[in-house]
Order: C-alpha cells, then structure tokens, then sequence
C-alpha cells in the first residue's frame, strides 16, 4: 500500500534527529529500533506508574471501532480517558467478523452498551482494490483468507459498518451506534447518518 496523498513523508532533517536509546544499541543501519525505543520509554514510564485500581470495564460503557491509522489520537480527539472505552482499531475501521468478535466481548463480557465506528479523510483503503490480494497470492503462493474490504465510497462504508453492527446477532447493544468521519487536517468529526 502506497503512502496516501495527504500524507507528508517524514524529511530527511526529521530523520536525522532519531536518537538512540541510552541502554539500546544502533541498528546494523546505524539508527535506533523502534522497538528497543519502545522498551526503554517503557521502563521511564513505569518509574512513575501506579495502579489504579481500574477495572477491565470501560467507565463510559462505549467502544469505539476506528482505523489504525497513525494520524488519529482517538482518546485526545475524542475527550477520553484512561480507562474510558475499548478501542478496536484495523485497517479502515471497517466491521469485520473479529470486529463483531470484539465488540460481543465487550458487551457480553465486559459491560459495553454504545458503539462509535470512526472512519477518516484519506484512508489507505480509499480506491485500493481486492486486486491487493491477488498480488499477494502472486507473490507468496497462498491466497489470503481475508478480504481486503476497501472501498471507494467513505461515507458509504460508514453505513454498511452501522448496518453490520446493527444486524448481528451476538451483540446484545445495537440501539446506540453512531459513525462518524474523522477529518485528518481539521481534526473534526462529521457525523453520518
């Protein structure tokens, strides 16, 4: 999948300024792990961390199924806290059978009653076609078993995620779902009906 065109590549200048971690060694490329990085912020992250007390129940009773992409901070866009909500996040944020997977745990298991599907602006999975599965069975032998689920139509997609959520039968909460699209340059929510 290629970079999406509302999305600015990373100058070489912002590159430069990766720094290595204090107890991580540079990559045979000469620049940090990400990973390594991740381990060494967590270690700063739990000199302070405590405990508190939370439990797996979200406190608002809501998930929220959004895309993966790395442009949205859903729990800064959206006012929630820690502990607030279950976010589901795929490619796309689009309804899939592990989405209905999640979101019967989460309200059979775990207490949830409303559901937020949250699709955005310049998704990489706008105009990309199942054409990206077939490639992939070129190129390794072996068909993948899911389907890519793109779709040119955002808001179009929206509806469909609502209609699969509102229709299965596992979930027992379908009268509060709202979907939304995420705007990547205004940060604002624009709701679909």
């Amino acid at each position: 999948m290629t970079v999406t065109p509302d999305r600015h590549s990373p100058t070489a200048a912002a590159a430069a300024t990766t720094t290595v971690p204090a107890d991580g060694a540079p990559t045979a490329a000469g620049t940090p792990d990400i990973i390594d990085r991740f381990v060494t912020a967590n270690r700063a992250y739990a000199v302070d961390f405590r405990d508190g007390g939370m439990d797996a129940r979200p406190v608002q009773k809501v998930t929220v199924v959004a895309c993966m992409d790395a442009r949205l901070d859903l729990f800064a866009a959206l006012g929630l806290e820690l502990g607030d909500a279950h976010v589901i996040r795929n490619a796309g944020g689009v309804v899939t059978d592990d989405t209905i997977r999640s979101l019967t745990i989460s309200q059979r298991a775990l207490g949830t009653r409303s559901i937020a599907l949250i699709h955005h602006t310049g998704c990489g999975l706008l105009g990309l076609t199942e054409d990206f599965r077939h490639e992939l069975e070129l190129e390794v032998g072996q068909r993948p078993q899911w389907a890519v689920e793109s779709f040119v139509d955002l808001d179009g997609d929206v509806r469909q995620s609502m209609q699969r959520v509102r229709t299965s039968p596992f979930l027992l909460h379908t009268d509060d779902v709202r979907g939304f699209v995420f705007d990547v340059h205004t940060g604002l929510l624009r709701e679909i009906h």
